[in-house]
């Protein structure tokens, strides 16, 4: 209950039930498989969406080779692909502008690592933040 207005929150109204499972995965209910998402769900996109692969050249990421492959393996178009240009005057937020005037509303980004949107947690999460605000998808290939 908020103390100020005198109102439940909505976190007043939510109960906590255990629910049993059984011993056996086998020995589930009808309903249980229902719920249970298709495994297909994680290649879905938007209808018109583009699939566009990010791959990423420095000594913390998988080689070049490597997020290609990974990328091909989910179904991202290699056509066309361009190699990364290597380290230039370009500072990262520069390359970020880049790739964000590249995406579209609805389009899906796939990168093999998270690493690849940022040079640590805090520009990786910056960047999901941004493409989110955009409405760009992201799949993270390896969320190990």
């Amino acid at each position: 209950m908020d103390a100020a207005t005198g109102e439940h929150a909505p976190g007043d109204y939510a109960e906590s039930h255990t629910i049993a499972l059984p011993a056996e995965p086998g020995d589930v209910g009808p309903g249980f498989a229902q719920i249970q998402p298709n495994p297909e769900w994680w290649l879905a996109l938007p209808t018109g969406a583009r699939l566009v692969g990010l791959v990423v050249s420095r000594p913390d990421m998988p080689s070049i080779f490597t997020q290609r492959e990974a990328l091909a393996r989910f179904g991202v178009p290699i056509e066309g692909f361009r190699h990364p240009a290597p380290e230039t005057g370009e500072t990262w937020e520069d390359r970020l502008t880049r790739l964000f005037g590249r995406l579209g509303a609805g389009d899906v980004l796939v990168v093999t690592d998270v690493k690849a949107l940022g040079r640590d947690v805090d520009e990786e999460t910056r960047t999901v933040a941004e493409l989110r605000r955009r409405s760009v998808i992201v799949k993270v290939l390896d969320r190990g």
